[in-house]
């Protein structure tokens, strides 16, 4: 497995991950080539997307990271990250997420990040369960989502600590 930046040629693999997620029950919608440009290879916000290549050409999934801005879409605090993450279920259990999680830690400290966001389906207890394996914590739950952040400087959220 190779971890890589995501490139506009890589779109259509990025759909065919996304989209065997919600096959699996674990996405509440397809999606499709213009959503995946707009939202991870051409966001105005974005800092990275890596992928996981299985180096015979196959995406595992890959990992989006974008900075918060004011009025952003999941009422993240400005100048956090905001994470996601999307592996396609039969590569679950590889170590995908933890290889794609180590390269967007390291562009988080390049970007002068301190916390991640990553904006959780509260019915998506896998979602959750692997933002807590690699070290974020649930700091706010609002109708529908869990909220948990990773700091990059060692601090804790206030309503994380609580």
């Amino acid at each position: 497995m190779q971890i890589r930046l995501a490139a506009h040629d890589d779109a259509a693999a990025m759909v065919a991950v996304q989209n065997a997620i919600f096959a699996a029950g674990l996405r509440k919608a397809p999606t499709d080539l213009a959503a995946v440009r707009a939202t991870y290879l051409d966001h105005p916000d974005r800092i990275q997307c890596v992928l996981a290549d299985d180096g015979d050409g196959g995406i595992l999934g890959f990992q989006s990271l974008r900075i918060a801005r004011p009025g952003n879409v999941y009422d993240v605090a400005e100048g956090w990250g905001i994470i996601g993450t999307h592996v396609d279920p039969l590569a679950a259990r590889r170590g995908v997420g933890s290889a794609l999680f180590r390269a967007t830690r390291a562009a988080a400290r390049r970007a002068g990040l301190t916390r991640i966001d990553a904006s959780i389906a509260a019915d998506n207890a896998l979602g959750q369960a692997y933002y807590d394996a690699i070290g974020f914590r649930t700091y706010r739950t609002p109708p529908g989502l869990v909220c948990k952040v990773y700091s990059l400087d060692g601090g804790v959220p206030r309503a994380a600590a609580e």
